[in-house]
């Protein structure tokens, strides 16, 4: 098959595309590079906000690139947002490619319209971005993601993209339970839910992964997200793991990555013990699942749900933790007072990735979703 990815997040479509390659694929990557962590791409389609320089060359960038994005079997959009222009601008580009290549399909793999306004009105996960229990988050960021997405042009052009694509492939548990509950009906009669399948996100496993624990402090990673600290949680685990710091100054280390890009991001996570992310979410992101593929420990979403949809019955190598300050503490020192734990989750963890997120197996079940379509 000849496919097109079209946008990227965390490095999902430029791991994918190395699978679907050595499955025998043609396989082109059309991306920003995910902004600042300048992920790989075969058509850089970046774009510079900041001046109008910027934006001359990246229209005549996208204009060169067009006649190229003809002719696949698949396109498959990172997101309805899936070039850098505002969302009442998108959907001719979303035409062009209807037009000119025989299938399309949209990820659920992060912020949409459905991921925001499900959560903050239907709930069906004990928490997320936008819920605790019945609770809506009214903080700083979730507040502002529910103004971009709801009753805005962005979900306009969501639900039409929804609406027409030929498939929807979620990569997280979070994601697949939210369109789940998506039952708007489509002109071919299916509902949008009905378009869906759940595929796991996809790993390159690293040459070389560390599982042993030789003393010392027990060394804690953490990664910021510009300007999305709250929202992900990472202040309230950063606090909780400086608190352990000071409690126990000989034990444990913390290493902290801001606003890297993603070579260096993994240089710094180079031997860490544990990682702290993503507070609020039930499974491990691509951020953690890179990090269990070199043995370091995830501190951060592995709840039940996690290990039942992918079928795994034994391995639970994830330190689960409830979304507050206590429960990432309470955590952490138990981590740090019995060691000993440490290698059996650390071997663990990269057998999960092994089992679950090899980007060869993950590649094989989109080229089985791609050809059902």
């Amino acid at each position: 098959m000849r496919i097109l990815l079209l946008g990227e997040y965390s490095n999902v479509h430029n791991t994918l595309a190395k699978g679907l390659r050595e499955l025998g694929h043609e396989v082109t990557v059309a991306s920003d590079g995910d902004k600042w962590k300048d992920y790989p791409r075969d058509i850089d389609l970046s774009r510079d906000l900041d001046s109008p320089a910027g934006t001359l060359s990246f229209m005549w960038r996208l204009a060169k690139a067009l006649p190229s994005m003809r002719g696949y079997d698949v396109v498959q959009l990172i997101n309805p947002i899936f070039i850098e222009l505002k969302a009442e601008r998108i959907m001719p580009f979303y035409r062009y490619l209807r037009r000119h290549n025989r299938k399309v399909v949209m990820g659920a793999f992060g912020m949409d319209y459905y991921w925001t306004s499900v959560n903050t009105d239907i709930r069906p996960l004990r928490y997320s971005d936008f819920n605790f229990g019945d609770k809506v988050r009214q903080d700083f960021e979730a507040t502002r993601f529910r103004d971009d997405w709801i009753g805005t042009p962005k979900q306009t052009l969501n639900e039409k993209i929804a609406m027409d694509c030929d498939g929807i492939p979620a990569g997280l548990y979070e994601y697949w339970a939210t369109y789940n509950e998506v039952h708007t009906r489509c002109p071919d009669g299916r509902a949008i839910r009905d378009k869906m399948r759940f595929i796991p996100f996809p790993i390159v496993m690293p040459d070389i992964y560390h599982t042993g624990f030789y003393g010392g402090p027990v060394r804690i990673f953490a990664g910021i997200s510009r300007n999305r600290s709250a929202y992900k949680g990472t202040d309230i685990m950063l606090r909780a793991a400086r608190r352990v710091m000071e409690k126990y100054p000989d034990r444990m280390e913390l290493r902290i990555a801001q606003g890297v890009p993603f070579d260096e991001y993994q240089q710094m996570m180079e031997g860490s013990d544990a990682i702290l992310d993503q507070l609020y979410s039930y499974t491990p992101s691509m951020n953690s699942l890179l990090a269990m593929s070199k043995g370091i420990i995830v501190v951060g979403g592995g709840e039940p749900e996690n290990y039942d949809i992918l079928g795994e019955k034994d391995l639970r190598p994830i330190i689960n933790v409830q979304p507050d300050e206590e429960s990432v503490y309470a955590s952490l020192e138990e981590l740090i007072l019995h060691p000993e734990r440490i290698p059996q989750l650390k071997l663990q963890s990269v057998e999960y990735i092994k089992r679950h997120h090899d980007y060869i197996k993950v590649a094989r079940l989109y080229e089985k979703f791609y050809s059902e379509l």
